[in-house]
């Protein structure tokens, strides 16, 4: 499943995870400390998102990609939630959960489309 170039979905998820390493850091020099629980949250599933994708290259077959697809969907999905939960407790402001949410949306839609083609294609293997 390996491509030598980078995709879309590859740059924005590589992009989006040093948001969030950069906001998570960010967040414990200068914010309300207890909240760290929601700041560790936000980092690990912002973050898996990534790596999830990252798997997702080098997958063993057609549904190990598809897999790997699909835990970066809901860590994307959970992400949006922490997310959320840290504009509640004002941790951060509205434009901040603002760019980052859109961000997030945006990989969360490429990876929706990414795997309807992709079981799309499995299927159409199968038949033949």
């Amino acid at each position: 499943m390996y491509e030598n170039s980078k995709s879309i979905l590859v740059e924005k998820s590589g992009a989006f995870s040093k948001r969030i390493v950069k906001m998570v850091h960010y967040l414990h020099s200068k914010s309300d400390k207890t909240l760290v629980p929601l700041y560790n949250q936000v980092l690990r599933s912002g973050t898996s998102i990534d790596a999830n994708i990252g798997e997702a290259q080098f997958a063993q077959s057609r549904a190990d990609f598809i897999t790997k697809l699909h835990i970066a969907a809901k860590e994307a999905n959970e992400t949006r939630r922490w997310l959320k939960s840290l504009l509640d407790g004002c941790a951060i402001t509205p434009e901040q959960y603002k760019s980052m949410d859109n961000d997030c949306n945006e990989i969360l839609s490429i990876l929706v489309s990414s795997l309807k083609t992709s079981k799309r294609n499995a299927q159409i293997i199968i038949k033949s």
